[in-house]
């Protein structure tokens, strides 16, 4: 029997099937789940972990998780009239989670600077420079897609994703707190001179995925807790 994953580096799934299943798990969270937050945030850093991540894969990742949220609060209205505050309230919890998930996975890229700062190494000055490029798009990807998906939706789902995209703008993002942090690390580390670089085999998006798939499986807190003392 052949590996299913055989043609993908890394041995990591195809991006494809694992978004279709990321979409689908957030949708079955939303419409039967409790603690949706967490899972949702969970769910996410798990996929990213299996994907090489970039700007288009990330992208992928916000559109299946919100899509996936719009359906499970649909289903779950479907199911009974007097759903409507529950629906609300985890849909609400599910771009939250994902908020807090982004926002992870701009502190593992933190993280992975800091441990080659730290050896007096850095990672090579192209892929700092794209990587940087990359983060300083993902809050503002987050927030097109929410207001994309809210334009779309119809009926309460709608009137809940525009008072969330209304929120975020007007009050900022888990991530785009984050990301803050991490920029401002990029920024020292491509100026700096004198670190040798890392070694090939070495990336900053195989460092980084380390450090998102340790944050996912609660070896490190992460920023996940965060947004709980974030709630308007």
């Amino acid at each position: 029997m052949q590996n299913e994953n055989a043609n993908q580096p890394n041995g990591k799934p195809d991006n494809s099937n694992t978004t279709e299943t990321l979409e689908a798990e957030i949708r079955e969270a939303v419409a039967h789940g409790s603690h949706i937050q967490e899972t949702v945030h969970r769910l996410t850093l798990q996929a990213m972990n299996a994907q090489h991540i970039d700007l288009e894969s990330l992208q992928r990742i916000i559109t299946a998780v919100m899509q996936g949220a719009h359906d499970g609060a649909v289903q779950q209205l479907q199911q009974a009239t007097n759903q409507a505050q529950a629906a609300k309230s985890q849909i609400t919890e599910a771009i939250t989670g994902l908020d807090s998930a982004l926002a992870g996975f701009a502190e593992a890229s933190k993280l992975a600077i800091e441990e080659a700062a730290g050896q007096a190494k850095k990672f090579s000055d192209k892929e700092l420079t794209r990587t940087r490029s990359d983060l300083e798009s993902l809050e503002n990807l987050f927030l097109d897609t929410l207001h994309n998906t809210a334009t779309a939706a119809q009926g309460l789902i709608a009137d809940v994703l525009h008072d969330l995209s209304r929120h975020a703008k007007n009050n900022g993002t888990v991530v785009g707190s984050q990301l803050k942090e991490t920029l401002a690390i990029f920024a020292q580390q491509i100026a700096s001179v004198g670190h040798s670089q890392l070694e090939a085999g070495a990336s900053l998006a195989q460092k980084t995925s380390d450090f998102v798939g340790k944050i996912a499986n609660g070896v490190l807190s992460g920023v996940k807790d965060q947004s709980k003392t974030d709630k308007h």
